[in-house]
C-alpha cells in the first residue's frame, strides 16, 4: 500500500487525469508468443467499474486453449531447448528488460488498469512502480542461485543444487491485476521455469499487454502464454492438467481448497495459495492516535478494500475507544469518491456489480445484528460501482462482519481491554494472513508480534508489503510464499547428489 507521501507525489507527476478514451491493443490469448484466438471461438465482455459500461470483449481461453499453452510450454522446457540453454545471468537481462518495458509505457498501463479495474489513477500508477520492482529485485537473483556442500559421514562428497520445477500454472487475481502477475511470473522466470498465466475475468487487459512487452523483450516462444478466462473452465483445467508441475493461485479461500483438491486427485503438484484474509489492527492506548486513525483506515479503504491483508478488524483499547472512533469517522467523511481518472478521488470504484452487491449484503447483516453504522453503507452515485466509505463501531466478534472477508471499504472497530485479550480475539479466526499492532512500547510491539497467527506483522504501520520481504498466511490463508528469496524456493526442486570418493590404488 503506497505512502501518503507516495501517493501526493504521483499525483502531482501525473498529467494523465481525466484521459479515458485508450486504444485496447491486445484481446486475443496470447500463447507460443502470438497472439490468437480461442479455438472454440468464445469471447467475454470487461467492463469499467466507473461507468458500467462494456469496453472490449476478449477471447475466452477453454480448456482447449489451456492444452495449447501446455504443449507449447513443454516445447520450451524440453532439455536442449533455447530456454533451458539460456544462462541464468541472461534470465536476469530478460527480466530486466521487461521491467524497463513496463517503465517505459506506465503512463498507458496505469490508464489501463485504472479503466479495467476501477481504482484512482495515482494508486494504478503505485501498482505500476511496484511491479517494475519487483521484476528488478528477482532479475538480480537469476545468476545468485545456490546449493550447498554438506559435510557427510564416510568416503562421500555431498551437495545440493536448485533445478526448475517445470510448466507452472499461475491463477491471478482482479485486485492487482498487474502487480499479482509480476509476484507470480517474476520469481518463475528468474528460477527458469516456463509458465501458463490465466488472468481473472475481470481485469485481463493489463495482462494481456504485459504478454506483449514479454515477446518484445525477447523470451522465447512457450516461455510465456497467457490465458484470459473463467476459473470453472479455464482455472479448472491448469489445476487439473497433469502435465503442469506447479500451480500458484492468489483469490479466495473457497476457491483455493478447490485447487488443492485437484492436485491430489491429479499428479500431486506443488501448490503455493494466498488467499483470504481476516487481518487484526491492534491500537494499544499508548498508541499515536492520529497516525494509528489514518493508517488503520488507509489500509481498510485503499484500492476500494479490495485487499486480502487488509486490516478490516480494527481492536482499539477502551481508554481511547470514543476518541479513535471519533476521529476515524471524521477522516472518513474527507475521502473523495468518485471518477478513479480525476486527481482529487481517493476511493475508486468496486470492481464489479457482484462484488458491490456482496460488500452492501455484508453492511446490512452488521446493521441487522446490531454493530454501530457511524458512515456510509450506501451505494455512491447513479452510475457505475461505487460505495460509500463505511465504518462500523461497537462490533462483536460473532457477527458476520467480524467473521467473513468482505473485500471493500468496510471498517469494523472493537473495544478491548486487556492486550492479551486483543491478541486471543485476534487470532480467533480461520484466517492468518496478516495483522498489526500500534504502540510506542517496543516490548509490547514485540510481544504482540511474537503472538499473533499470521504470515506478516506491522508494526506502527500496515499493509507495507517489499520485493524482498516473504508474503503469505497461516491456517486458512494459504500455503507457501511469494516475495523474498523464500518466493524463488516455491519454484524450485532440491536435488542431492552424493559422489563416492573411490581411493586410488598406488
Amino acid at each position: 500500500m503506497a505512502s501518503k507521501q507516495q501517493t501526493e507525489s504521483l499525483m502531482a507527476q501525473c498529467k494523465l487525469f481525466g484521459k479515458k478514451d485508450l486504444p485496447i491493443k491486445y484481446t486475443s490469448l496470447f500463447i507460443n508468443n502470438e497472439f490468437v484466438p480461442s479455438i472454440e471461438g468464445n469471447k467475454f465482455p470487461t467492463f469499467c467499474p466507473a461507468t458500467g459500461e462494456k469496453i472490449c470483449d476478449v477471447e475466452e481461453g477453454r480448456k482447449a486453449d489451456v492444452q495449447k499453452a501446455v504443449l507449447a510450454a513443454k516445447q520450451a522446457f524440453e532439455f536442449n531447448s533455447v530456454w533451458r540453454r539460456t544462462d541464468a545471468s541472461q534470465r536476469g537481462r530478460l527480466i530486466q528488460k521487461l521491467a524497463r518495458l513496463v517503465e517505459r509505457d506506465s503512463e498507458y498501463l496505469s490508464q489501463l488498469e485504472t479503466l479495467d479495474n476501477g481504482k484512482p489513477l495515482a494508486e494504478s500508477l503505485n501498482d505500476i512502480s511496484d511491479t517494475i520492482k519487483c521484476f528488478e529485485y528477482y532479475a538480480g537473483w537469476s545468476d545468485k542461485i545456490e546449493g550447498k556442500t554438506i559435510p557427510v559421514d564416510g568416503d562421500y562428497f555431498a551437495y545440493t543444487h536448485y533445478e526448475p520445477i517445470g510448466i507452472v500454472g499461475q491463477i491471478i487475481p482482479w485486485n492487482f491485476p498487474l502487480l499479482m502477475a509480476a509476484w507470480k511470473l517474476a520469481p518463475a522466470l528468474t528460477t527458469g521455469n516456463v509458465v501458463i498465466l490465466k488472468l481473472a475475468e475481470q481485469t485481463p487487459l493489463t495482462g494481456l499487454y504485459l504478454a506483449s512487452l514479454i515477446k518484445e523483450a525477447g523470451f522465447p516462444p512457450g516461455v510465456v502464454n497467457v490465458i484470459p478466462g473463467y476459473g470453472p473452465t479455464a482455472g479448472a483445467a491448469i489445476s487439473e492438467h497433469m502435465e503442469i508441475d506447479k500451480v500458484a493461485f492468489t483469490g479466495s479461500t473457497e476457491v483455493g481448497h478447490l485447487i488443492m483438491q485437484a492436485a491430489g486427485r491429479t499428479n500431486l503438484k506443488n501448490v503455493t495459495l494466498e488467499m483470504g484474509g481476516k487481518s487484526p489492527n491492534i491500537i494499544l492506548k499508548d498508541a499515536d492516535i492520529d497516525s494509528a486513525v489514518e493508517t488503520s483506515q488507509a489500509t481498510v479503504f485503499y484500492n476500494q478494500g479490495e485487499i486480502c491483508s487488509s486490516g478490516s478488524r480494527t481492536y482499539v483499547q477502551e481508554e481511547i475507544y470514543e476518541e479513535f472512533v471519533r476521529k476515524s469517522v471524521e477522516l472518513a467523511m474527507k475521502v473523495k469518491t468518485g471518477d478513479p481518472f480525476h486527481p482529487d478521488t481517493t476511493m475508486g470504484a468496486q470492481v464489479s456489480e457482484e462484488q458491490l452487491m456482496k460488500i452492501l449484503e455484508h453492511i446490512e447483516s452488521g446493521k441487522k445484528e446490531g454493530a454501530k453504522l457511524e458512515c456510509g453503507g450506501s451505494r455512491h452515485g447513479d452510475k457505475g460501482y461505487f460505495l460509500q466509505p463505511t465504518i462500523f463501531s461497537n462490533v462483536q466478534d460473532d457477527m458476520k462482519i467480524a467473521r467473513e472477508e468482505i473485500f471493500g471499504p468496510v471498517q469494523s472497530i472493537f473495544k478491548f481491554k486487556t492486550m492479551d485479550e486483543a491478541i486471543e480475539r485476534a487470532n480467533d479466526t480461520k484466517y492468518g494472513l496478516g495483522g498489526g499492532v500500534f504502540t510506542r512500547d517496543i516490548e509490547n510491539a514485540m510481544y504482540v508480534s511474537s503472538r499473533l497467527k499470521t504470515g506478516t506483522v506491522w508494526i506502527n504501520c500496515f499493509d507495507v508489503t517489499l520485493a524482498n520481504t516473504p508474503f503469505g498466511g497461516y491456517k486458512m490463508s494459504g500455503t507457501g510464499r511469494e516475495m523474498g528469496e523464500e518466493g524463488l524456493r516455491q519454484y524450485s526442486e532440491v536435488k542431492t547428489t552424493i559422489m563416492k570418493i573411490a581411493k586410488k590404488i598406488s
